[in-house]
């Protein structure tokens, strides 16, 4: 039976992904990764892959994202599927390190204040001064450790090329984001979607870099009639 892996973002957990759990309950195991414990996203990778037996379809959000495509680089014949969600495939940018090594440093300072710089840019700006939203994100954030933080950025820094290798993938993707993703926006999603054999893109609108947080219901619609078309993949 093919493992459904759910993988999370930068200072995130299982939260991310909780919109799809009674979705991905008919279809197969479900399997929370950790990626709190490495600063590289090929050892995240790695781990991964060596801890799920069996064939897998991978969901990763942001930098799980970028984890997920490179368990498509080293195992592409066991990754059957990818969901990628608000992510990018982009190596580090020029000056990339100055910004994040502000937020490193603001999140040894505090993972409260860091929450309250990071998460309001993340979000829809119409959901801005959501506290429901807000307080249950930033539980997340504040939930995890500044030295995972660290590593995390790290692994951010030090990351793959992934344009480099998604483009050799042939199993199926489905790539979504937010209309009002500031982060990883729309357009970056299209450059993904030209370099992929066997993709949809899906657009969510109303929603920001938190878009599985955000609109919920309206992702989990979106990936049970993506895994519903390929039923025959998945069983």
């Amino acid at each position: 039976m093919t493992a459904f892996v759910l993988v999370p973002g930068l200072v995130s957990d299982d939260r991310v992904w909780r919109c799809l759990k009674p979705v991905l309950r008919d279809f197969g195991d479900i399997v929370d990764a950790d990626i709190t414990g490495y600063d590289s996203i090929t050892d995240m990778a790695n781990a991964i892959l060596e801890t799920v037996t069996g064939d897998l379809v991978v969901f990763g959000h942001s930098l799980g994202g970028r984890v997920a495509m490179e368990m498509a680089r080293i195992e592409p014949e066991r990754v059957r599927g990818l969901v990628l969600a608000n992510t990018g495939h982009h190596p580090r940018r020029p000056g990339e390190e100055v910004r994040r090594q502000e937020m490193v440093d603001l999140g040894n300072q505090s993972m409260h204040d860091l929450a309250a710089v990071w998460l309001p840019p993340m979000l829809d700006p119409a959901r801005t001064d959501d506290q429901t939203l807000l307080q249950d994100l930033t539980q997340m954030v504040t939930s995890t450790t500044a030295k995972v933080h660290e590593r995390q950025i790290k692994a951010l820094l030090d990351r793959p090329d992934a344009a480099r290798s998604i483009g050799n993938y042939q199993g199926l993707v489905l790539l979504m984001t937010g209309a009002q993703d500031q982060w990883s926006p729309v357009e970056q999603h299209r450059e993904i979607e030209a370099l992929v054999t066997f993709v949809e893109l899906a657009i969510i609108e109303d929603a920001g870099h938190f878009m599985p947080v955000e609109q919920p219901a309206a992702v989990a619609q979106r990936v049970s009639l993506w895994l519903d078309q390929r039923e025959f993949l998945w069983r």
